[in-house]
């Protein structure tokens, strides 16, 4: 048994170990058809990204997973990987280059592909090196990128797949688009921010008549777009223009009026502005009516040819030109300040600009259906439940996804076009002539594809799909997913219907769901505030036990947390508390300590008992997902049961090498602690790695050990009632203490009265450990109140009376003089107070929280006195 150092210092651990788990191999997974399996996909990070706190809980929580499965005997597989984040690293590569003095355009697109892949061999690693400081056990033989050969093989057979069967088609539709990124974007990359705008009220001309018809737009730039005017078709103030046609504010051309159940009638004036090419709800309209579609804007957010004078301009400058000429010419009524929401690109912090733009697009309708069926036949789970409504939601009102993405770096869509035919051939390689005229002329298309569309592969493309390989065939479906519950529409249902339409069966059976980390005002991090923690720096200055512990404790299943740095200094308390005890532990063991006959006490029975109730019931919450209700119980069990209790209950044992008990305490000391240790491990695989291998020689290390179960035998009932009838009375006797100020070093005599001889057997067999507890010089056990003085202070317990005589705890008269101070200072208070609130001059003036206070004062300085004079009632009979 090697010496254990006097402090836990993290630092001088955590490489040395986190190397010894590597050198041994312990996070590669072998498959082993003997065990169960267990695997866990890693929600690749992007290869731009910087370990944060939402990445080190969402790790934390797998990580926990992985290593009490591995310990529970499971054959657990943690596959970590990184995502190539397309326009994250666009941007990245293109800012570096800006900075040399160069375009995309200038270095084309091989040249800035080389770039970007070089961008990747440098910072693409850098996310999964930190995690590995987190203590994050992957199986890192097995790591995963998005563009590497085998997930672009399964990205490229899943495109043609999907084409083939008429699920991915080329079309015109509205897609969010970045002027300055100049891309489409997926909705999980726009941002809504609450904006000041304005509502501009615009009226116009009913055709063959003296009427105009008024509606408010917050984008009067788009109007030079408008194609129509829509109105409810029961609304019963517009019954009689519905066909007619109205003018185009200046445009000064015709367009129809239309009825449309879009159309919410009670909202402003029922009446709105369709514009097809510039809004997704008008698009729709637009389609049910026929209309055309004008785009009047270019990609950089300047308008186009199509928006007459107002060409040239940027959307903002133009907006302002719009509203002076309505204004001018007598269209704009009113101008309205509201705060709206603006879809924002989360990138660059630009508006999005809502275009129609010719594009690819998965069909969703059916491949929806089988992701429906498979919650609703609870073969997928989500935890909490709440957010499985969350994910029908999404489904029920699924639109059509546009996949295209105007960027370099990606997946390239395998789509190639006929120069001569203009036919379209889709395949994995390129074709060499066109099969529809067999021309050789064909270009590939420019785009790249959407990064969710790799990323919803995941779950089988990291295991080798599209080959049929043994790690698929083990591991597929996974077991868990952890993840926010921002990316739930975005990547959650992508992977379920990905995984249903190509391996058939669920990607995973369970989702864990938890919330964002938030600073201690329930701020997100954000640089704007400056209010970010850097989970590196907090490692290095805590280590990383107590940050994931801090991270999991009073953490529940889909819910925000705040960060207190109060709780990670009560973590790094509690590292150092189990590693004193451990250290006392070892400090009182014999080199070689006898086993075979252990003659096992009441407080022996009652910590094994507890410890085998810890098992089960940590092992359950486990089952459950309930992972910060486990480590609260095992934190909650080392350092009250274990430390405060048992350990204060073997001392006089242990420091009796005479006592006939003395190996039974040391066995259950070392049996108890090693298995709150491997319950800790998950949470804290540091300082449990390093406390295991010093205190025990047969296991090589804790991460391989067995997990603890529950065993009947341990299951010592009686004993612990025994226990929690002595900790009762102990705490008694120090509430009792504490009130009368008695110092910890004061030894008193102590009588337990009872009438119930198995309670009196109780205290009996525990006098040396109750008489330490309860800070006694003796203890005697009677059956009623014989030889006890009259002036013995008494505390009742649910099975006896402690009763301790008053002169042995204070010395009364000078408590007497102290107490008729303290009285005489409340007294004193309590007149000042009174008069002061009976002074009408004071009341009538001061702020109500001023008169609040003084009342409080008050109420409590009568309290006390109250609570001195039945002291001194007390000390002067």
């Amino acid at each position: 048994m090697r010496e254990l150092a006097k402090n836990f210092d993290p630092a001088a651990v955590e490489d040395r170990l986190y190397a010894m788990w590597m050198e041994r191999k312990y996070f590669h997974t072998k498959i082993d058809k003997s065990k169960k399996p267990y695997c866990i996909v890693m929600p690749p990070p992007n290869i731009t990204g910087q370990l944060h706190m939402g990445h080190a809980l969402d790790n934390t929580m797998q990580d926990i997973l992985i290593r009490w499965k591995r310990m529970a005997g499971y054959n657990a597989l943690w596959v970590p990987g990184i995502d190539h984040a397309s326009i994250s690293t666009e941007l990245k590569v293109v800012q570096k280059m800006a900075s040399e003095g160069l375009t995309k355009e200038d270095v084309g697109r091989e040249g800035f592909l080389e770039r970007a892949w070089a961008w990747k061999e440098e910072y693409g690693g850098i996310i999964l090196n930190q995690l590995r400081k987190l203590g994050c056990s992957c199986d890192w033989e097995r790591v995963r990128f998005t563009m590497d050969e085998g997930c672009s093989d399964a990205v490229l057979e899943v495109f043609c797949r999907l084409y083939e069967k008429g699920y991915i088609y080329r079309g015109e539709k509205i897609i969010n688009w970045c002027p300055e990124c100049q891309t489409t974007i997926s909705d999980a990359e726009v941002n809504h921010v609450e904006t000041a705008g304005h509502f501009y009220h615009i009226e116009y001309p009913i055709v063959g008549s003296d009427e105009r018809l008024r509606l408010a737009t917050t984008r009067p730039e788009t109007m030079m777009g408008d194609v129509a005017v829509a109105v409810h078709p029961e609304d019963e103030r517009y019954q009689h223009l519905i066909g007619k046609t109205c003018i185009l504010p200046l445009m000064n051309k015709e367009i129809p009026i239309v009825a449309d159940e879009y159309v919410d009638r009670e909202f402003g004036t029922g009446v709105v502005k369709i514009t097809p090419a510039h809004d997704p709800n008008d698009f729709e309209v637009g389609v049910r009516h026929n209309l055309p579609r004008i785009n009047v804007m270019n990609d950089d957010g300047t308008m186009n040819e199509k928006a007459g004078k107002y060409a040239g301009m940027d959307r903002m400058e133009a907006r302002k030109a719009v509203v002076e000429d309505l204004k001018e010419q007598g269209y704009l009524v009113e101008i309205e300040d509201i705060t709206h929401a603006v879809g924002c690109h989360e990138r660059c912090n630009v508006p999005i600009e809502p275009l129609i733009k010719l594009q690819w697009f998965v069909r969703m309708d059916e491949l929806a259906k089988p992701a429906m069926e498979v919650y609703e036949q609870q073969k997928l789970r989500f935890v909490p439940d709440r957010f499985g409504k969350v994910y029908m939601h999404w489904l029920e009102n699924i639109r059509d996804w546009c996949i295209s993405r105007q960027l370099w770096w990606g997946h390239r869509i395998p789509a190639y076009y006929c120069d001569e035919c203009g036919h379209i051939t889709v395949s994995k390689h390129a074709p060499e002539k066109c099969e529809k005229c067999g021309s050789t002329k064909l270009h590939q298309d420019e785009d790249t594809l959407d990064t969710w569309f790799s990323s919803a592969l995941w779950p089988f493309s990291t295991l080798g799909w599209p080959n049929e390989t043994e790690d698929l065939k083990h591991f597929y479906p996974t077991s868990t997913l952890i993840t926010g519950y921002d990316i739930i529409f975005f990547w959650v249902v992508r992977m379920v219907f990905s995984g249903m339409e190509n391996m058939h069966e669920v990607p995973f059976h369970d989702v864990l769901i938890h919330g964002l980390i938030r600073d201690d005002q329930g701020r997100k991090f954000s640089k704007s505030l400056g209010n970010g923690i850097d989970p590196l720096e907090v490692i290095a200055n805590y280590g990383a036990d107590p940050l994931r512990l801090m991270l999991i404790t009073g953490n529940a299943p889909g819910n925000d947390m705040r960060f207190y740095w109060e709780r990670l200094d009560n973590c790094r308390n509690f590292c150092n508390k189990i590693w004193n005890a451990s250290r006392f532990v070892m400090m009182n063991m014999d080199e070689k300590q006898e086993t075979k006959l252990l003659m096992l006490t009441s407080a022996d029975k009652w910590i094994l008992s507890k410890v085998n109730t810890l098992a089960k019931d940590v092992s359950e919450n486990l089952e459950h997902y309930e992972l910060g209700l486990a480590a609260q119980k095992i934190y909650d069990f080392l350092w009250d049961e274990f430390c405060d209790w048992y350990i204060e209950m073997v001392k006089p044992r242990l420091y009796n090498k005479d006592d006939s008990t003395r190996e039974a305490a040391l066995w259950t000391l070392k049996t108890v602690l090693i298995n709150a240790l491997k319950m800790l491990h998950p949470f804290m695989p540091y300082i449990t790695e390093e406390l295991f291998q010093h205190i025990q020689d047969e296991e090589e290390s804790i991460m391989i050990s067995d997990w603890p179960v529950y065993k009947e035998e341990w299951n010592y009932k009686e004993n612990e009632e025994e226990i929690d009838t002595i900790k009762e009375a102990v705490r008694n006797i120090r509430n009792i203490r504490a009130e009368m100020n008695v110092a910890p070093s004061k030894k008193v005599q102590v009588f337990v009265v009872s009438d119930k001889e198995e309670v009196r057997a109780i205290f009996e067999h525990s006098k040396v450990f109750f008489k330490t507890l309860g800070h006694a010089s003796e203890v005697t056990v009677q059956a009623d109140k014989a030889g006890i003085g009259e002036d013995a202070v008494s505390v009742v317990t649910s099975n006896a009376t402690i009763y301790m005589p008053l002169a042995e705890l204070v010395d009364i008269e000078k408590e007497v003089e102290r107490l008729t101070k303290e009285k005489e200072k409340m007294l004193k208070e309590i007149e000042r107070v009174e008069k002061k609130l009976a002074n009408q001059g004071f009341v009538s003036k001061a702020p109500q929280k001023v008169i609040d206070e003084e009342k409080a004062k008050e109420e409590k300085y009568k309290a006390t006195l109250a609570q001195v004079e039945e002291r001194l009632a007390q000390l002067q009979k």
